[in-house]
Formats: structure tokens, sequence, C-alpha cells
């Protein structure tokens, strides 16, 4: 738990730093990730950090603010306006600002739970160890938006493992939440992490296969990437099927990037 926290705050702080480059207009810039600006993607995260913090202090309040999200978007409302509404005044430096308090209180709070502890979120309960590590994958997905954005190249770290995990621990429930049947057994997923060292999941000769560098892999399962942009390699037609509708994380069935969509040309 307290790698993972450490982990965490270290993602934030790195786009945080990022962050601190830009002037207002690059705040108010259109991005890759469905329009979306700077503003919108930190905004989206101060949104939700503080959302968590609720989640992590005072769980019934968080089910009765989450219980009214829902009911919002179940009327057609667009998450990207609910943080625009909600934080519409200010501007990026200040946004950026509260966004700093609020995350790095929301480390000091998870940090201070059992690992095992339930937290209520927009889904089903999670433990707090599974929290700090989607509060991490949210961070450094919308983090790529940014760093894409400004056409930035960003440099991976070991925090992918993280990422990675929740990557390949979704397989079944990648296909449930659409109501589909599983297409077979989870392949074996073999990645080459930043520094060389070889992650695996799954038996030796398990059916099917995903290899290639992790951050591909990342990029996949959180939906900033299409399979086809990526060098990742797929054997077996559960795994071929798994990485078309991959998806990370929590909420109803997300379409991710067509081909081409969101491959990023970077600036030398």
């Amino acid at each position: 738990m307290d790698q993972g926290c450490r982990d965490l705050l270290d993602e934030y702080r790195e786009l945080d730093t990022l962050c601190a480059t830009l002037d207002e207009a690059q705040w108010r810039q259109p991005g890759p990730f469905h329009g979306w600006s700077a503003w919108d993607e930190i905004a989206h995260l101060c949104y939700f950090d503080e959302a968590a913090l609720q989640a992590a202090r005072d769980p019934e309040a968080f089910v009765a603010s989450a219980r009214a999200l829902n009911a919002l978007m179940e009327r057609g409302g667009q998450i990207s306006a609910v943080a625009r509404d909600h934080f519409g005044p200010l501007p990026g430096a200040a946004l950026r600002q509260r966004w700093q308090t609020g995350y790095e209180e929301l480390v000091q709070a998870l940090a201070a739970l059992d690992p095992r502890a339930r937290l209520p979120w927009y889904g089903p309960t999670m433990s707090a160890r599974s929290f700090v590590t989607a509060r991490l994958m949210e961070t450094w997905a919308h983090g790529q938006d940014v760093w894409d954005l400004l056409r930035r190249r960003r440099p991976p770290s070991l925090r992918l493992r993280h990422i990675a995990h929740l990557g390949v621990t979704t397989f079944a429930w990648c296909f449930v939440n659409r109501g589909l049947p599983l297409p077979g057994p989870a392949p074996r997923v073999e990645l080459r992490g930043p520094d060389g060292e070889l992650w695996s999941w799954g038996e030796p000769g398990q059916a099917g296969l995903v290899s290639g560098v992790a951050e591909d892999f990342c990029l996949v399962v959180t939906q900033r990437r299409h399979v086809a942009d990526t060098g990742l390699q797929i054997q077996g037609d559960a795994a071929a099927r798994w990485m078309v509708l991959a998806q990370c994380f929590a909420g109803p069935p997300a379409d991710g990037p067509a081909p081409g969509v969101r491959l990023v040309r970077f600036d030398p």
C-alpha cells in the first residue's frame, strides 16, 4: 500500500510538472481525446480526485453524490460537462493549484487506510489497494492526453506495471460489462517493462498470447490507442477480441479509438 501511494503521488507530480509549463492558450487548446483540452483533462481528474477523497472520508455522502451523477448520466449528461460546470470560472493555473492541493490530500487519506478496506465508487466497491491503482491508471491515462496534445513523448516509468496488472485482471470484465460471453480463457500476457524486465501473467503455453512493450499495452487497455497503432503481437481469437474492446476503467462500455485516430506524430 505504501509503495502504491508513493507511485500514485509520483504520477500526479509528473503530470503536475508538465502542466506547470502551460500558458493559458495551451490550457484551452483542444486535444486528440474527444477534443478535450488540458484544462478539461485536469478538471476531470480534479473532480474525481475530490470525489475519491469523499469516498475515503465520508462514504455515505459519496454514495449520495454518486447516485446523483449516475442519474445525470442516465438522462444523457456528458461527463466532460460535469467538470466544466463545476470548475468553469477557474483559469488553468488556478485549476492546477486546486488539483494539486486535492491530490496531495487524497494520497495522504488513502495511505492511512487498511489496504483491505472497502471504498464505494461508481461501480462495485473496491479495496483501498485497488482504489490506489485505479486513481493511478486514471491519472496516467488523462496525463497521456496532455502529452499527446503537446505532441511530446512521455518517458515511460515502472509505474506502468500497476496499469498493466489492472488491464490483465479486467479481461473477463471487459466482456461481462458488454453482456458478451467470454471468448475463452484469459490469454497469457508478456510485456517488456521500461527497464527491460519481462512482466508476465498466465502460464506458458496458455491459449492465446499478447506480447510487446508495457507502454503499448497500457495505451490499449486505457483506450488511448487502437491496438493496430501499437507494436503489440496478438495470438489467438480471445486475445484479438479482447484487445479491440479492452477497457480497464469502471463505467458503462466505452469504445476506444479507431485505427489511426489517436496516432500522434510527436515533435522531435
